[in-house]
This record gives C-alpha cells, sequence and structure tokens, in this order.
C-alpha cells in the first residue's frame, strides 16, 4: 500500500520512488507526536538510540521520522547546525570508509553524481560543528529498508519523501543535537 505522503514523485532530474508502506514498521512513518524538550521549535533532535529524528515544533509537538542509524562506533554525538543544504547531492566516501571496505569504496573515491543511485538520496543536510565540515549528513538513501537500523557509515539515513520533507521545514543554520 502506497500513502500519498510516500506516493512515487518526480523531483527535478529525478524520481522518487514511491514507498510500499505496509513493508515499513509503522512506528518508521513520518508522523506528528508528542514530544516534550528544552530544545527549541526548529530545532532537529536526532535520537540513535530510538532511531528517530525529531523536528521540535511549538506546543510540546514534533514531527517525528523514523531513521537508520550508524554502526556502533561511527555515530556523531553532540550538537552541531546545518552548514548548507543540497539537492541530489554528489556523495564521495570518506578516506576511513575507502579503508575499511577498499573493494566496495574505492570505484567512488572521486565521487558520484547525484541521482537514483546515489547512496545519498534526494536530500543531504550536511553538519557543521565550530565551522568544520563534520563529514555527517541527515541524507536520503536508495536503501528505504536500512530504516530502523544501525548500518550506515555514521550517516543519519531518511526515505527519500521523508528527507525531502525535512528540508522543506529546515533552513541552513539550523540547529541539530545528536543523543
Amino acid at each position: 500500500m502506497v500513502t500519498a505522503s510516500y506516493a512515487a514523485q518526480t523531483d527535478g532530474l529525478f524520481p522518487v520512488a514511491a514507498i510500499d508502506t505496509s513493508k515499513i514498521n509503522p512506528r518508521n512513518i513520518r508522523q506528528q507526536v508528542d514530544y516534550q524538550t528544552g530544545e527549541k521549535p526548529g530545532t532537529i533532535v536526532v535520537d540513535t538510540g530510538q532511531r528517530f529524528v525529531y523536528l521540535v515544533q511549538e506546543g510540546g509537538k514534533a514531527m517525528r521520522y523514523g531513521v537508520g542509524v550508524g554502526r556502533e562506533g561511527l555515530e556523531f554525538n553532540g550538537s552541531a547546525t546545518i552548514g548548507f543544504k543540497r539537492e541530489w547531492p554528489r556523495w564521495t566516501p570518506t578516506p576511513n570508509m575507502i579503508e575499511r571496505q577498499p573493494d566496495r569504496y574505492a570505484q567512488w573515491s572521486g565521487g558520484m553524481e547525484g541521482g537514483p543511485a546515489n547512496p545519498l538520496g534526494a536530500r543531504a543536510l550536511y553538519l557543521v560543528k565550530d565551522g568544520k565540515d563534520t563529514l555527517y549528513r541527515i541524507h536520503g538513501t536508495n536503501q528505504p529498508d536500512s530504516i530502523g537500523q544501525a548500518v550506515s557509515s555514521g550517516c543519519i539515513r531518511m526515505i527519500n519523501q521523508d528527507v525531502i520533507d525535512l528540508y522543506r521545514r529546515v533552513p541552513a543554520g539550523s540547529r541539530v543535537v545528536v543523543i
């Protein structure tokens, strides 16, 4: 079953495939929830343990998105800001990724252009701390079955329709807290 929020769409130059929501754990479907926090509205809270991203809203509410997170030892913790945002971003594996899995990543050491095959998906929010790129991203994925799991090289993965929704809601400079 495909709901309107997860229907196929054309996004710029590329298609975004529909997501069959009957194959996704219902807890990982985008939804507004009650959420009590000391963070200001507009803050993105990434709860790696629960595998959710919360966009804090007024009145004790948040938009909640199911996410995939970094494998143990590869995750980012702390606070950052969204330094910049990109639609259909270019991807280049980090040197550590290439060192850990050269057979998988070395072929992309020069980068991969954005598009449906790109592992960053339809959007990326680049996390910056103290004026420096952390190399961590909140981004889409071409592997929606990874949502709810700890499988990435540290980044926060979202269903493409969800990262497009979050991208539209937050400006560069927004605060991100990863717990």
